[in-house]
């Protein structure tokens, strides 16, 4: 590069290339789900701390899971909704960066603990003898521990071949965050390593543990089918039906926009994916998990109770 290159220091995101009242509209409803999402996983969470019936492993892992909605939707959507009322407001280019390493953290260990979501369901229906003795709290610890320390660990490898390239073009980055893909445009040097890095990286996160889910449910459904009772092969379903909710909407939009076809290729589609990706999902979640739940029901019927007593 020459020796008059300028780097960024700032950069605009422009998601939504739409007129002003579309954007107070977007920004409305985005806020609407933005204060649901907070809610919602807040609520699961207040559940599975005070009520003892839920202090169990399953719950423990759906608290980490709360807990990564929560800040997926802090990572992104206030400076979406900044960027609504004000599309020109510029972000600093390290708070750029800093979005972009946290947004890989959260969707990496999210990955991690639905794999671990359902290995505790694997052992809960085809062990459940051995249940207390294999998902003891101490193996608990180890594996949510273990999750959020390979999101870090894998996000800090990109962040890590991010930081030395130079970025000189174009301030505007036209997505509503700042994904990989999106920043790596701005760069004027050779990104093809990096790409292939969030390639094999998505890879590997994504389809390496979704195969795991799914021995780990083909398992699951056999050990079910030999269910001798209906009443007992229902509730077996019924504890396994949420939790497949969940990672079939994760893995699906995330599969489509990273590893499926015309990768890299900045579409509308793929942008409005991980929208969804990363402002809906976690919204849904613990609906999900309230409505198909009647733990979580009877846990929140009985909050609601105290709170009408007191």
């Amino acid at each position: 590069m020459g020796g008059n290159t300028t780097s960024i220091t700032e950069v605009i995101l422009l998601g939504f290339p739409v007129g002003p009242r579309v954007q107070l509209l977007l920004f409305a409803v985005f806020s609407l789900f933005y204060a649901f999402t907070l809610l919602g996983n807040g609520t699961i969470l207040g559940l599975i701390s005070m009520d003892p019936r839920l202090h169990t492993p399953m719950y423990f892992f759906l608290s980490h899971l709360a807990v990564v909605d929560i800040s997926y939707a802090c990572n992104t959507v206030p400076q979406m909704l900044v960027n609504l009322l004000s599309p020109t407001t510029p972000i600093s280019f390290a708070g750029c960066l800093t979005q972009t390493f946290l947004f890989l953290t959260f969707a990496i260990t999210e990955c991690l603990l639905l794999v671990m979501m359902s290995y505790d369901r694997y052992v809960a229906i085809c062990h459940p003898l051995r249940y207390s003795a294999i998902m003891s709290w101490k193996v608990c610890l180890v594996l949510a521990t273990a999750s959020w320390t390979v999101g870090v660990f894998l996000s800090s490898v990109h962040l890590v071949l991010l930081l030395p390239l130079p970025f000189c073009r174009t301030q505007k980055i036209y997505h509503f965050f700042c994904e990989i893909m999106a920043v790596l445009k701005l760069a004027c040097a050779d990104t093809h390593i990096n790409e292939i890095m969030v390639l094999s990286g998505a890879v590997s996160v994504l389809v390496g543990p979704l195969s795991s889910i799914v021995i780990s449910y083909i398992s699951i459904i056999c050990a079910i089918l030999r269910i001798q009772s209906g009443e007992g092969r229902q509730k077996a379903f019924s504890t396994c039906s949420s939790h497949l909710c969940v990672v079939g909407l994760f893995y699906g939009t995330a599969i489509i926009t990273y590893v499926g076809p015309r990768y890299g290729n900045p579409k509308e589609q793929k942008k409005y994916l991980l929208l969804f990706h990363s402002l809906f999902n976690p919204m849904l979640n613990p609906l999900i998990y309230s409505l198909r739940n009647k733990e979580v029901k009877n846990a929140l019927k009985k909050m609601l109770r105290k709170g009408n007593a007191s």
